[in-house]
């Protein structure tokens, strides 16, 4: 029989109230509750009575002594770009149930793609223990990264070419290739001529790179590019509106667009559509992640695909290896294939 009203408010369940509703001692609570009844058997009986006694009390253990005793914190931190992204649904997707499997519960930050938000990440983790790391870091240096570590001994993974670390597993695509393998099937295989490009900023190297990609291939095809045909986004559907509304005012205007993103292209093909253009007939896009939005728009929207739970799975993979002992190696690195899907677009 518990001693003390459960009714009494403000007062956690303990251990010690668990043992005593099941009738055995706290040290097999907690055997139980670690799973390590393997070592020291427990009848069925036992461990059905545990069982019960914690279900009917609502116990959940302390995970701060938990954490203090084995030195886990049993969570791990994701720094993603974009939430509303739904190529980042698919990655946090995947780590979630990675994670679920090693028992573990995940923190997941949004930074907007803005450099002051994935420095606070890091200074969030600096005083909130976890026990790795995964991110996307569109700002962060090798240096800033490789403070991260120095300062908490944390375990961390990232989706990024440009990051080389010698303890971090680093998930990559070679996306300044595939882009330069799709803009010449354009030139090639589609006979485009006039090509403009959407991307970002010089601060974002995954956009300089697909920029890279896009002008190797027209420089191989022996064409150019007028300057007003490269603009700028922010990868976003309105940022790829306006800058399609911009390449459409030109006095001859491109017969194909190359779009850094999903987004930013179904933001192209929705102002091509209100500017009454047709698409692909007038003008043809194509954009880069191939989000589940590429299959509703109308056109469907052709696009450089990547794999997000792939890269998700990758990523959580590495990183629970590290924590677990698994894998002691220097920094491994996984390419992630990327794949042209041809629709209607263009």
């Amino acid at each position: 029989m518990l001693k003390r009203p459960l009714y009494q408010k403000h007062v956690p369940v303990t251990m010690r109230d668990v043992a005593e509703l099941a009738g055995v001692s706290q040290s097999t609570v907690s055997r139980v509750l670690s799973q390590s009844a393997v070592m020291v058997p427990i009848s069925p009986e036992t461990y059905k009575k545990v069982q019960d006694a914690v279900q009917q009390l609502g116990y959940h253990p302390n995970l701060l002594a938990r954490s203090l005793r084995t030195q886990k914190n049993a969570m791990i931190a994701v720094m993603i770009a974009d939430i509303s992204n739904a190529f980042y649904h698919f990655i946090a997707r995947a780590i979630q149930d990675i994670a679920t499997q090693h028992s573990c519960d995940v923190l997941i930050a949004n930074t907007d793609h803005l450099y002051q938000y994935e420095k606070r990440f890091c200074e969030a983790i600096m005083r909130r223990p976890v026990d790795g790391v995964i991110m996307v870091p569109y700002h962060l240096s090798n240096a800033e990264i490789g403070h991260l570590i120095e300062r908490t001994g944390v375990h961390v993974a990232v989706l990024g070419q440009q990051i080389d670390l010698p303890t971090v597993d680093v998930v990559w695509a070679d996306d300044g290739q595939a882009t330069f393998d799709a803009t010449n099937w354009l030139i090639s295989g589609k006979s485009y001529r006039r090509l403009a490009f959407i991307g970002v900023t010089a601060a974002y190297e995954s956009g300089q790179r697909r920029l890279a990609g896009f002008l190797r291939a027209v420089e191989t095809a022996g064409l150019s590019v007028d300057p007003s045909f490269i603009q700028e986004g922010d990868f976003t559907v309105e940022s790829g509106y306006r800058a399609m509304q911009t390449l459409l005012s030109t006095p001859t205007p491109p017969d194909v667009v190359v779009a850094c993103n999903d987004l930013m292209a179904i933001g192209a093909l929705n102002a091509a559509q209100d500017l009454n253009r047709r698409v692909p007939e007038e003008v043809a896009i194509i954009g880069f992640d191939n989000i589940p939005a590429t299959t509703f728009v109308r056109p469907n929207l052709t696009t450089i695909a990547q794999f997000p739970a792939e890269i998700g799975r990758q990523l959580a993979t590495a990183l629970f290896e590290r924590i677990e002992g698994v894998e002691t190696s220097v920094g491994r690195r996984f390419e992630i294939p990327l794949t042209l899907i041809e629709r209607q677009s263009t």
